[in-house]
C-alpha cells in the first residue's frame, strides 16, 4: 500500500495511492493514528477504503503533504560511511574513520517542526552560501518499542519512503568546531514523501536479508547519484537496534538511513575551497529524488530570509 497526506481545499486528510487517484479516509483519521498494532489497523483502513472511500480525487488534483507531517521523532542515521568517506575526501582530510564509526551507527536528532512535502519549495537556510540536499530513505516506526533485537527490529518498521535533510554545509564547520552535533545546519528542512510505501509491498526487493531499493538524486535534470539502500554498512534492524537502546522507539517516529554515497553536493566538491565552489545549490534549482520503489520527490529551492544579526557581524 502508498499511504498520503494530501490536501485539496478541506484540511489534511490521509488517503490510499490507487493508480492515478486518491481514495481518502473520513476527515480527521491521520495516518499516525493507523500506527502502533502491528499494521493491523492500517491494513484494516486500507481494505475500507479501498471498498467505501470517503472520497476519491484524482491524484493530480490534490497537494501531496508528508505522509507524516508531524513525526513524534526524528532521528537520521549515518549508514554508509563511503558517504562520510566521499566527504572526507572533499574537506582535504587523508585520515582514516575512527574506530568509533564501525561499532555503532551514528545519529543526530532532526526537528519535526521543519517536515516539508514532497513538492514543497524549499528555502535556502539564512545566511548560507553552501545549500546541499541529502539523498536518503526514512523508515517509519510502525510498532513501537525498546531494546529491540537486530535481527528482527525491521518487524517494527510500517514503511518507507524519501528523506532529504537538507544541509547549510558552511553552517556545519560552525557546528562540528562547537563539538555538540547538528544545529542549524540542519534546523532549516526535511523532505519526507512522497508516500509511506508498506513494508510488505516492498520485500520483492529484498535480497540476502536486505531491502535492494535503488534511489536517484538529479539537480535541474542531471543526475547527481544513484545507489542502493543494500549497500548500507549498517542495516535498519541495527540502527533501529542501536537507537532502542534503553530508550523508547514510538509508532510514527521517522528514521532516516544516513546518505547514499555521492548523494550529496558535498561529496562532488572539486576544489580545495569549498566557498569557491560552483556547484552549491542556488534560487531556482530543481532537486529530484527517484525510485521506482518509493516514488519522486521535486522541489525549488528558493532565496534564503535575511539573517538578523545575534551582534555585529554574527
Amino acid at each position: 500500500m502508498r499511504w498520503v497526506t494530501y490536501e485539496a481545499g478541506d484540511g489534511p486528510r490521509t488517503g490510499l495511492v490507487d493508480g492515478d487517484t486518491v481514495r481518502g479516509l473520513a476527515a480527521g483519521v491521520t495516518l499516525l493514528s493507523l500506527l502502533g498494532d502491528g499494521g493491523e489497523r492500517l491494513a484494516e483502513a486500507g481494505a475500507a477504503v479501498r471498498r467505501d472511500p470517503a472520497e476519491v480525487r484524482p491524484l493530480h488534483g490534490v497537494r501531496l503533504l508528508a505522509p507524516i507531517p508531524r513525526p513524534p521523532s526524528i532521528r537520521d542515521g549515518l549508514c554508509f560511511l563511503d558517504h562520510l568517506r566521499g566527504c572526507y575526501r572533499a574537506l582535504g582530510r587523508t585520515e582514516d574513520l575512527h574506530p568509533a564509526w564501525s561499532q555503532t551507527p551514528a545519529f543526530y536528532f532532526g526537528n519535526p517542526a521543519a517536515v516539508v512535502g514532497p513538492y514543497d519549495d524549499v528555502p535556502i537556510a539564512p545566511g548560507s552560501n553552501w545549500f546541499d540536499f541529502e539523498l536518503e530513505i526514512g523508515a517509519v516506526v510502525g510498532r513501537g518499542g525498546r531494546d529491540l533485537h537486530p535481527d528482527t527490529a525491521e518487524q517494527h518498521i510500517a514503511g518507507y519512503m524519501f528523506f532529504n535533510d537538507w544541509t547549510a554545509r558552511d553552517h556545519q564547520v560552525r557546528d562540528m568546531a562547537q563539538g555538540i552535533g547538528m544545529g542549524k545546519s540542519k534546523d532549516n528542512a526535511i523532505t519526507l514523501g512522497p508516500a509511506l510505501v508498506t513494508a510488505d509491498e516492498l520485500e520483492s526487493y529484498r535480497r540476502d536479508g536486505r531491502l535492494d531499493i535503488e534511489v536517484c538524486a538529479a539537480v535541474n535534470g542531471r543526475e547527481v547519484a544513484r545507489g542502493s539502500l543494500a549497500t548500507a554498512d549498517w542495516s535498519y534492524g541495527e540502527l533501529l537496534a542501536f537507537l532502542s537502546r534503553g530508550t523508547e522507539l514510538r509508532p510514527g517516529d521517522v528514521i532516516g538511513s544516513g546518505t547514499i554515497p555521492g548523494g550529496c553536493l558535498l561529496e562532488h566538491v572539486d576544489t580545495p575551497d569549498p566557498a569557491v565552489f560552483t556547484g552549491w545549490l542556488t534560487p531556482g534549482d530543481t532537486v529530484v529524488l527517484s525510485a521506482p520503489a518509493l516514488g519522486e520527490t521535486r522541489q525549488t529551492v528558493r532565496p534564503a530570509e535575511p539573517v538578523t544579526p545575534l551582534r555585529t557581524g554574527f
